[in-house]
């Protein structure tokens, strides 16, 4: 089974409380297990991470290029200002799908803009946390 990374920056362990008209009602351990499944199906073995650390997340970023591991990455509030994270996408040797659970385009003016989505190879946004699913696909099938 080829490996995948899934990154998920500020926030996202919070799913389930974290405006769940927003985000829907479930939670981080249903993402890890619904990216698991997922790869389970498409033969990816999934290592899901999360963190509120910049530099922890730029530092997984490394790791990916430097072994040409894929990556699906959920930047969150990171999508709109770090140019830390998108210099690190820049030296992404393997395909990485940028994902969001809602729509940024259909919400604030400020999510408006992501700083990464020129770098990334593509990106899956609105579809809740079938996002990951699509971009899982996207990932086996781009690999």
């Amino acid at each position: 089974m080829r490996p995948v990374y899934v990154f998920n920056g500020p926030n996202l362990s919070r799913l389930g409380t974290r405006e769940p008209d927003v985000y829907g009602a479930e939670t981080f351990e249903d993402l890890v297990e619904l990216c698991r499944e997922a790869g389970r199906e498409l033969g990816l073995s999934v290592d899901v991470r999360q963190t509120d650390d910049e530099a922890e997340l730029v530092g997984w970023l490394h790791e990916a290029a430097d072994s040409r591991t894929p990556v699906v990455l959920n930047p969150a509030a990171f999508t709109h200002y770090s140019y830390a994270l998108r210099d690190a996408i820049a030296q992404r040797t393997a395909p990485l799908v940028e994902v969001h659970i809602s729509n940024p385009a259909a919400r604030e003016e400020f999510r408006h803009n992501s700083v990464v989505a020129g770098v990334a190879t593509g990106t899956v946004a609105g579809f809740g946390l079938r996002s990951y699913a699509l971009a899982l696909r996207a990932i086996a099938e781009e690999a």
